[in-house]
């Protein structure tokens, strides 16, 4: 345990100092033809496998990995999407589904001549993430899906209860100031709002055999207040053939650092990045 323990924290202090020295402001961004979208997209860094960073529910690039990305950065290719309807990136005349939306992160793939990529993927990322390594196996080397679930009975109790009375006047301060921050339309903020809401309220049990086919490592991490039971990520990991399993203290997102549950001075982000790049340059 003791070795473990000072193995990590020397990676966490080599990607601190990495990080400080990592350009972010010298980032590419564009708009991809995906699938009847506009898809905004940033990517940092070069190397040979990027990490794709897909965000939660109702978030941006910013809002979900502002406080992570300079340490990903540090020691991977970034390519961070948008997703249907979601800050910079336009709608469609349909609902939102985790089938799709990694539908259109493979046609992104394509559109950038990416042959293989690594995946991260936050609470409903997390999903797209899980149904993009299924469906596109072929694109996939390795996935992160943090705090994600695949059945209803895995969301802890009076989560969808909470979902039937949600409202854009509850949505969380941040992430409303953060969508106008990148896309100053209010009615571009409520249908996000809606079609997240809806897809949630709605939910339906994926069959297991949506995990069990995923055959890419992956890692699966979450916290142990998250708004996932902890039986139910212990689940997942067990489902997927090659996963392995983190739990870290914490709240939905709090091991990202993600916007709405940061701690100030809280080294989880650092914890995090230097558990995925581990996971991500091991064999």
């Amino acid at each position: 345990m003791k070795t473990l323990v000072v193995a990590l924290l020397g990676a966490m202090l080599h990607l601190s100092v990495q990080a400080q020295q990592t350009p972010m402001e010298s980032k590419a961004t564009g708009y991809a033809p995906v699938n009847g979208l506009k898809m905004y997209y940033e990517v940092y860094g070069d190397g040979d496998i990027p990490l794709v960073l897909i965000h939660g529910g109702g978030s941006t690039i910013e809002t979900t990995f502002g406080n992570i990305l300079p340490r990903l950065a540090a020691f991977s290719k970034i390519i961070a999407v948008e997703l249907q309807a979601h800050g910079r990136t336009s709608d469609r005349d349909a609902p939102e589904s985790f089938q799709q939306d990694a539908d259109d992160v493979a046609a992104l793939l394509r559109y950038l001549k990416v042959g293989k990529a690594n995946v991260l993927g936050f609470s409903d990322g997390g999903c797209t993430t899980m149904q993009l390594a299924g469906r596109h196996p072929e694109l996939i080397n390795k996935i992160v899906v943090v705090a994600s679930n695949y059945t209803r009975a895995g969301m802890i109790d009076g989560f969808f209860e909470m979902m039937d009375n949600a409202s854009l006047d509850n949505m969380p301060a941040p992430l409303k100031e953060y969508y106008l921050k990148v896309n100053p339309d209010p009615k571009g903020l409520q249908t996000m709002f809606n079609k997240d809401r809806e897809r949630r309220r709605t939910f339906a049990d994926w069959p297991q055999s949506d995990l069990t086919r995923i055959q890419a490592p992956a890692l699966i991490m979450t916290g142990d207040k998250d708004v996932i039971k902890t039986e139910h990520i212990v689940e997942i990991s067990k489902l997927i053939p090659k996963a392995e399993l983190v739990i870290l203290p914490g709240v939905h997102g709090a091991l990202l650092g993600e916007i709405c549950t940061v701690k100030a001075g809280s080294k989880q982000p650092e914890i995090t990045a230097a558990l995925v790049k581990e996971f991500l340059e091991g064999h």
